[in-house]
């Protein structure tokens, strides 16, 4: 199996090459991202496998059919990229990595919030100018306050357990599908406005579909209890992002942590330090010192790598052996997932 691997970095071709080991398939890296323009690298291969920020919308996707590609295999576990109704109208099997490592993006998330409430971004960026005041540093114990989870599947479950149980946060949860696990350790489910109404720190660990798209507004903003924490390592379309900065130039939020962001695609696993960056949202949410953010990369671990590359590939051999895709994905039976 001839597989054209899209927007490749160091790291992808570690781990893939690595994995690919057991399985002996020709792997072909490619720098550039699945585009209109690119999608016809892909001619000649069996499948293109592709990342998050890359686009699979039908034009895409009919020029991959038509260079002979049968399978769309995500090394990710979101799909909203993907045009799954023009996918199996092609004839095109599109599968995903639904779990690599719900632990990674949990413990990036703790470590934003921690990072971001008690002010450790800044207070380094001080020490390396020999800069030992303290004063503007001081943050808030996460004990005791209200934390609210927006969405408990796998990653969010990891993290309203660690707040409730490792932190003492009093957790509030909002999920179509109630883990009573998580009740069982003092987790409250609430509905979904009720939740944002009524947390000091609210974590995105949702799905984006039409329904969630700027789940976080003008509006909730407004409604949210003053000096709201906010923390979004899920997609970053779950957040106006326009609205939010107003919000943040109201001065009615107590800080803002994003590992992602709406208009990431094209910015976002680039090194952009020497190019002019012309999207003015992004470049203003930089200059408030109550945000912080990184650059997509709550799932960057080692084990979730190894995951991700090893599941990848399964289902590539799956797909080439005939037998049933574990990890496929249809329009009507699912939705776009977080990771």
């Amino acid at each position: 199996m001839r597989i054209a691997i899209f927007g490749t970095r160091k790291y992808d071709r570690q781990f893939l090459t690595q994995a690919n080991m057991a399985y002996g398939f020709d792997l072909d890296f490619l720098d550039v991202a699945l585009s209109p323009t690119s999608a016809r690298l892909a001619r000649g291969f069996d499948v293109a496998c592709i990342f998050v920020n890359d686009i699979a919308n039908r034009q895409v996707l009919e020029v991959l059919a038509e260079g002979g590609v049968g399978l769309v295999a995500l090394r990710c576990a979101g799909y909203n990229n993907v045009d799954l109704v023009a996918a199996e109208t092609l004839g095109l099997a599109v599968v995903r990595v639904p779990a690599y490592s719900p632990h990674a993006v949990s413990e990036f998330t703790i470590g934003l919030l921690l990072a971001l409430d008690r002010k450790i971004h800044r207070a380094w960026s001080r020490v390396r100018e020999n800069n030992f005041a303290l004063d503007g540093l001081v943050g808030r114990n996460l004990h005791g306050r209200v934390a609210g989870v927006v969405g408990t599947g796998q990653i969010g479950g990891l993290v309203a357990r660690a707040l409730r149980a490792g932190f003492g946060c009093e957790v509030l949860a909002s999920d179509p599908v109630v883990d009573e696990a998580l009740v069982a350790i003092g987790v409250r489910y609430v509905g979904r406005d009720d939740l944002l109404r009524e947390a000091d720190i609210i974590t995105l660990h949702c799905p984006l579909t039409p329904e969630t798209r700027h789940l976080i507004d003008g509006r909730v903003l407004a409604a949210a209890r003053p000096d709201l924490v906010l923390v979004n390592t899920s997609r970053g379309a779950l957040i106006d992002s326009a609205a939010l900065i107003e919000a943040l130039k109201a001065r009615r939020l107590g800080g803002v942590a994003l590992d992602v962001y709406e208009q990431e695609a094209g910015i976002f696993f680039d090194d952009l330090s020497s190019e002019i960056i012309d999207d003015d949202i992004l470049q203003r949410l930089l200059t408030f010192p109550n945000v912080l953010m990184t650059g997509h990369q709550a799932f960057l671990t080692e084990e979730a790598l190894t995951a991700i590359a090893e599941t990848t590939l399964e289902s590539v051999r799956a797909y080439s052996a005939g037998e049933p895709l574990c990890h496929q994905l249809r329009y009507q039976a699912t939705r776009p997932g977080a990771g």
